[in-house]
């Protein structure tokens, strides 16, 4: 949403504009009338000038009437930098997200970001191997159905509800630089191994289902392009044979 205190000078100018402009028209008009209209009486011309002049006049009135309302109201307080920063950067995410890579350019940012504010935590490392296996899950999701389906909805929550544990041990490890020792430090380090556990899990289901879907698409035989290329192959050198065969193998002479 555009800021509502540029939006009420923004009007404001416009209703300047648009009044100044109504009132030089009026002028013209109301001058032309009165230069144009003859001491003999009005016709049916001179009544067009006259309407179009009183029309202009009305017109310019209204607006210096609309202008001097909206210039004695109070404009919208300032906006706070903060949200100012935050509305435009919500409009850049809707530009982006219209392009046709919109989507998959922001959530490679989103993923970048994440992954530099854990560094240097013990979440940091498992972060990055959940990336490399929801990535990697993505990839196969589509061809994922049937008895998989339910593994890979499984697989999506369970990469969200890690992704909120990471930072969660994140951010008891910052808190720890402030009290070392306490119950805090065994919080932190049943967190991070639960953590670790998830994601080791996690990566294991990416195995298994890259697993099943090798043996969901792998043939029982050849793979029949290849079986329909050598079957082609076949044929050509058939009728190449026959073509040799049919050919004479000494020019005829002619008497």
């Amino acid at each position: 949403m555009a800021d509502e205190r540029a939006r009420h000078f923004r009007r404001l100018r416009r209703l300047r504009r648009s009044a100044r402009r109504w009132s030089v028209l009026a002028g013209g008009l109301g001058g032309a009338a009165a230069v144009l209209t003859p001491y003999a009486g009005l016709g049916l011309p001179d009544a067009a000038w006259a309407g179009a002049a009183g029309s202009a006049i009305a017109f310019a009135a209204w607006r210096w009437i609309d202008l001097r309302a909206l210039a004695a109201a109070p404009p919208p307080p300032a906006l706070d930098p903060a949200q100012a920063a935050a509305r435009s950067r919500a409009r850049l995410v809707a530009a982006v997200e219209r392009l046709p890579v919109g989507p998959g350019v922001l959530a490679e940012v989103r993923r970048v970001r994440s992954r530099v504010a854990l560094r240097g935590t013990a979440a940091g490392e498992a972060w990055a191997r959940l990336d490399r296996a929801s990535l990697t899950l993505a990839g196969m999701a589509g061809r994922l159905s049937g008895l998989a389906e339910p593994a890979v909805r499984e697989a999506t929550e369970a990469d969200h509800s890690l992704r909120e544990l990471a930072w969660r041990v994140a951010s008891i490890e910052r808190a720890l630089r402030l009290a070392p020792r306490g119950p805090l430090a065994e919080v932190h380090a049943t967190l991070a191994a639960q953590l670790e556990s998830g994601v080791d899990a996690y990566e294991r289901l990416v195995v298994a289902a890259a697993g099943y879907l090798a043996e969901d698409t792998r043939p029982a035989t050849e793979y029949p392009a290849a079986a329909r290329l050598t079957e082609a192959t076949d044929l050509l050198h058939g009728v190449a044979a026959a073509l040799a065969e049919l050919r004479p193998t000494a020019p005829l002479r002619t008497p």
